[in-house]
């Protein structure tokens, strides 16, 4: 048992986010802050599963549907929005915004179908190396 507080900030291109669990649990918890403009990856994961909450700001969620299509919606305050392993999305900051993400931890790949920053694919391996710049 601990009762010492954690937190780590992660510098990414689109904003940062603020972990708030340590990485060794079976499940992650976190912000993300969002710069206005910014978009995060079109990206789908294989193992991992998502469910977020708009804080504050305004987002556009781009979210998969049934028949494979991306949908635009945006957030809306005081509801949750999950994604399901295999499930394509995107974030857009519209404002600079701060959402409250929890999910299964870094497990699997996140294959980035589209970036605006020209980031690979992120693997498992690759998470456990050293600096390893914009995530």
């Amino acid at each position: 048992m601990t009762i010492v507080p954690y937190v780590k900030r992660v510098e990414k291109p689109w904003g940062y986010e603020i972990h708030f669990t340590p990485d060794n649990l079976p499940y992650m918890g976190k912000i993300l802050h969002i710069s206005a403009g910014k978009r995060l990856s079109l990206q789908v994961h294989d193992q991992k599963l998502e469910s977020w909450f708009l804080l504050s700001g305004k987002v556009t969620m781009i979210l998969e549907n049934s028949k494979g299509e991306l949908v635009e919606n945006n957030m809306e305050k005081g509801y949750g929005y999950t994604t399901q392993v295999g499930q394509k999305h995107r974030l857009v900051g519209v404002e600079d915004a701060d959402i409250l993400e929890v999910s299964t931890p870094e497990i699997g790949n996140t294959f980035r179908l589209e970036d605006d920053y020209s980031r690979p694919t992120e693997t498992e391996e690759m998470r456990k190396q050293p600096n390893r710049g914009w995530k």
